[in-house]
């Protein structure tokens, strides 16, 4: 498939897979990509490939590529036909961070800043100084990473860039956590979880309910970090997501002890969250009458409805069995498409001799 693909389209590619974390996946494409921008001359295509793998590998715990492709990158500024640009010093300092080498990084950040600034480039400039605010606020100085993070919003009041909207808003609520400012943390961290929503990045969606759970084990409220903190856990890819899992994996035993992923399946009312274990997130898309029948069900495991109830209870109708059968039949087959593991081997839903019930075995969360 990658073959015949233009350098743009196999940065596409790249850019999806690692949108829907499929991280694994993406790498060959963006790897591919970066070779045919390097031979074009297409220096800032070149390192936002480079970048994307970058934050993959770290992702991966793979140090020895991020290792790797600093010192590759390092060796093309020395040769006269490469660039030097703010995305250049960006993309090392990229790599600093990750190795925690937070005072070199905020060098190479600062070395970005400047050339973004002669060169009058928004973006740049705005994920320069974002690079400053979180090595800053990783090195404890919380402060100065505010200062940097209101210069950002001064100079994106020309122009936004999504993405990086969301990761200022993610870093700016977790250095309001770290002060003990829970609620002005929390309704930034709802901001960005409502700029996911329209994003559909997969990794930003986990990394919030992570950190919403964060906020509410600092609150003390350990009822509701593990709520968010088990949603986070049961959406994360462990292959894909290693250093993210274990995160998560280590603060969930911190609130639950040796508990981890306890919930075969949770159904957040509020949010409207439905996480299976085995398939993580599941995307009802508005489908409230599901929502309503998985509801019904997951309040009393073991209690055998009868088609009558269901009917009575879901759609408020008497039953009639020339109208509801059917009707029944499609909506109980789609409920379970949703949410068992396997299709032809029902854990969740079941049938009874006179109606359905939930099964009582499994462990769930209704919260």
């Amino acid at each position: 498939m990658i073959q015949g693909l233009k350098a743009e389209e196999l940065l596409k590619v790249g850019r999806l897979y690692k949108d829907r974390t499929e991280y694994r996946e993406a790498i060959p494409y963006l790897k591919q990509a970066s070779e045919l921008f390097l031979h074009e001359s297409k220096f800032d295509s070149f390192l936002d490939a480079q970048n994307i793998l970058i934050r993959i590998y770290a992702e991966l715990g793979n140090q020895e590529e991020v290792e790797r492709l600093k010192e590759f990158l390092q060796d093309l500024v020395l040769k006269d036909n490469f660039e030097l640009s703010p995305k250049t010093f960006y993309t090392l300092g990229l790599c600093a961070d990750l190795k925690r080498q937070y005072s070199i990084a905020k060098e190479y950040f600062t070395k970005s800043l400047n050339l973004a600034l002669k060169k009058n480039s928004k973006k740049d400039i705005c994920y320069a100084i974002f690079g400053i605010a979180n090595v800053s606020a990783r090195a404890g100085q919380y402060d100065e990473a505010l200062k940097e993070i209101y210069n950002i919003k001064v100079f994106s009041q020309v122009e936004s860039f999504p993405e990086l909207d969301t990761y200022i808003k993610i870093l700016n609520s977790n250095i309001l956590r770290k002060l003990n400012r829970f609620d002005e943390g929390l309704d930034i961290l709802w901001q960005a979880y409502s700029d996911v929503k329209e994003a559909k990045d997969m990794y930003l969606y986990v990394t919030i309910l992570y950190m919403i759970g964060l906020f509410y084990k600092d609150k003390g409220d350990h009822h509701l970090a593990r709520i968010y903190l088990n949603l986070a856990y049961n959406s994360v890819s462990k292959d894909n997501l290693n250093m993210l899992f274990m995160a998560i994996e280590n603060s969930l035993k911190e609130v639950t002890g040796s508990k981890v992923g306890q919930y075969d399946l949770i159904f957040d009312k509020t949010k409207k969250f439905v996480t299976e274990k085995n398939k993580g997130s599941i995307d009802f898309k508005n489908q409230f009458i599901l929502l309503d029948l998985l509801k019904l069900f997951m309040t009393s495991p073991g209690q055998v409805y009868s088609k009558e109830e269901i009917v009575n209870k879901i759609w408020q109708q008497e039953y009639d069995p020339r109208v509801h059968d059917n009707k029944l039949y499609v909506t109980i087959k789609r409920l379970r498409k949703l949410i068992e593991p396997e299709n032809e081997k029902p854990k969740y839903l079941f049938r009874a001799k006179n109606g359905y019930y939930f099964n009582k075995e499994v462990r769930v969360l209704l919260s």
